[in-house]
């Protein structure tokens, strides 16, 4: 079927212009392509709408297998589209957890099945996604995922991850970094800030991320390996990224949205405040800002990591890590970064579609001819209050529920097809 969106401003390699864009056998063409019929066209009216490339998140957790009262492919891939991603990656904190072909399968096999977005596995570093134990079969897997990960877990012992980083290298995939130093949590639940010592909370420290990549920039010097650190937190890992790159060690980056609006001064005494890296300061929010302001960190990774209701009532203390953000991040971005002047349009759009893609060799990206037909259409006039209970996603848990912002994913396309689109009811 050919498909032709009529009227948009559509974000292309010259910039934001007025055009009409053709979709057909899953590729896009800019104003159109003489070869296609164009009678039988499906016509879809855009003025007043903005088209850009599929947004990316290469860090998610869709909880299946093992999990799946928490999320699902089919419900997490939803909830993707209805944020407006085309392509995700996602976390191995599974069961059976994808440290040899054989358990990864398992997860492919439902994702061929379920998603309704392209959705990419991690293979684990280690073979029980530990931080410590042997490799995992990293070779076996390599054709079928974006990288390894222990994510959830930091690998405790540099000799290991210099082993890690020198299979990956050799296989040509990317090691991603989850930084946490153990033996600095001392039973740390939240950042040890100020809300941390006024309410009596065991606080995590900075340096348990920090001091992880410190080392693991240095043995990505060492390697050679093309190396990506996830969800940073802390000022001094903005630092330590930025003087990486100065001396041109392959490294990039990712934050969260959460990380970009919030401090721990904000905190409340709800589950929907505790993920793991902590929210921190407000120099540290700062600075992150910075860091994306200065191209330090080049991209937003929700870390969408859905829990049950009751694993997420049991206050700051006792509930599980992880929120929600799939649903969320744009209109979170567009409004406080945005709308505030901080950043461009563009430099969003870069930050969510395109630095994602060239990092991590996905499809998308791009809007030109031939390119995937990934796209996402936006309504950057419409204003509207985040509410958990809309959520397409099994978790609800968000430190950003009651929010007011501005900007809305109306459509969401893959390969040429529309898997989401907002309803007026």
């Amino acid at each position: 079927m050919t498909t032709l969106l009529k009227n948009a401003t559509v974000f292309t390699s010259n910039g934001f212009e007025k055009c009409d864009l053709v979709l057909s056998g899953g590729s896009v063409f800019v104003n159109g392509n003489d070869s296609l019929d164009m009678n039988s066209a499906d016509v879809i009216d855009c003025t007043d709408r903005v088209i850009v490339p599929g947004f990316t998140d290469v860090h998610v957790h869709f909880r299946e297998p093992g999990f799946s009262y928490k999320e699902t492919i089919a419900t997490g891939t939803a909830a993707a589209a209805k944020g407006g991603y085309t392509c995700v990656c996602t976390m191995p904190n599974l069961n059976p957890v994808p440290s040899t072909m054989e358990k990864l399968q398992q997860q492919l096999d439902i994702i061929e099945k379920d998603a309704i977005i392209r959705t990419i596995p991690y293979g684990t570093i280690t073979m029980k996604q530990n931080g410590a134990s042997e490799l995992a079969d990293m070779e076996a897997m390599a054709p079928y995922v974006c990288g390894f990960t222990d994510d959830g877990k930091g690998v405790q012992a540099g000799e290991l991850m210099e082993e890690a980083m020198l299979e990956a290298k050799r296989l040509g995939k990317m090691i991603v970094a989850h930084c946490e130093d153990e033996s600095l949590l001392f039973g740390g639940y939240i950042h040890d800030g100020k809300y941390a010592k006024e309410h009596g909370h065991r606080g995590i420290c900075s340096e348990s991320e920090w001091g992880q990549v410190k080392r693991d920039v240095e043995l990505a010097a060492k390697t050679g390996v093309d190396y990506h650190v996830c969800h940073i937190s802390t000022k001094e890992t903005v630092d330590i990224i930025r003087d990486a790159k100065a001396k041109g060690i392959s490294v990039t980056c990712e934050t969260g949205p959460h990380y970009l609006v919030l401090c721990d001064e904000e905190l409340q005494e709800e589950g929907r405040f505790k993920m793991n890296p902590p929210i921190r300061s407000a120099e540290d929010r700062d600075a992150l800002i910075a860091g994306i302001v200065d191209g330090t960190i080049d991209m937003i990774a929700t870390d969408h990591a859905p829990h049950s209701e009751a694993e997420k009532a049991k206050g700051l203390e006792k509930s599980a890590f992880g929120i929600v953000g799939l649903e969320t991040a744009f209109p979170i971005l567009y409004t406080y970064l945005v709308k505030k002047g901080i950043i461009t349009l563009e430099k969003l759009i870069e930050i969510m579609s395109v630095n994602p893609r060239k990092r991590f060799g996905l499809p998308g990206g791009v809007i030109a001819d031939g390119e995937p037909a990934d796209l996402t259409v936006l309504d950057l006039e419409a204003d509207w209050t985040i509410d958990s209970a809309d959520f397409v996603s099994l978790g609800k848990a968000t430190p950003l529920d009651g929010w007011n912002v501005t900007g809305e994913v109306v459509m969401t396309i893959v390969n040429g097809e529309v898997v989401y689109e907002k309803t007026n009811a």
